[in-house]
């Protein structure tokens, strides 16, 4: 005698998703900074997520501008030996890189553009990253004020193609260090990290 067919299909495992490599630059320089708390809260929400993050603050490291030389574009390696260097090497083995930036002047602060300089070598190397995403706080609250930062990071994500600005947050009106602890914007940047 045959069994009765089943009235349902039977429970399909999907497969899970990869747990991603996370890199999360910060480039404040001051204490209690609030671009910086951005970024631990982006970082808080990728970890329970079940992704790894590491957060590496631009306070404290020698990065020097680039000479314009392009011997990176041969070799794969700039030739200035300083803390941009290692920096390139993680931001390349990462699936998504978080930049995090105070606002000045409307766009984003000299020492985070400095770097991006001097990651050139990434240009022509197997990059691993797919997603961007770009934290911004400023003393000022219009809208528009993110707009030349974002601007200034998606000109440098535009440059690889297997690239892509994936979101943005901006704490805006966050003039005294620590300001951001109560702004919606922390938890917009958690929701940003957890979801990924």
């Amino acid at each position: 005698r045959r069994p009765a067919p089943q009235r349902f299909r039977p429970f399909l495992k999907f497969k899970e998703d990869p747990m991603k490599n996370v890199l999360i630059l910060s480039a404040s320089l001051r204490p209690r900074s609030n671009s910086e708390g951005l970024a631990a809260a982006f970082a808080a929400g990728a970890r329970e997520a079940g992704h790894t993050a590491e957060e590496i603050s631009l306070k404290g490291k020698h990065i020097a501008f680039c000479t314009g030389c392009l011997t990176c574009q041969k070799t794969g390696r700039c030739v200035i030996a300083d803390d941009a260097r290692a920096i390139t090497e993680k931001a390349k083995a990462a699936d998504i890189i978080v930049f995090a930036s105070p606002v000045y002047y409307y766009s984003i602060a000299g020492q985070l553009k400095t770097l991006l300089d001097r990651m050139n070598s990434l240009f022509a190397s197997e990059y691993q990253f797919r997603e961007i995403y770009f934290l911004a706080s400023a003393a000022e609250d219009a809208p528009e004020t993110a707009e030349g930062p974002q601007k200034a990071i998606q000109g440098w994500t535009d440059c690889f193609e297997k690239a892509r600005l994936a979101g943005t947050v901006f704490a805006g009106g966050c003039t005294e260090p620590g300001a951001a602890e109560n702004h919606p914007a922390l938890a917009q940047a958690y929701d940003m990290g957890r979801a990924l």
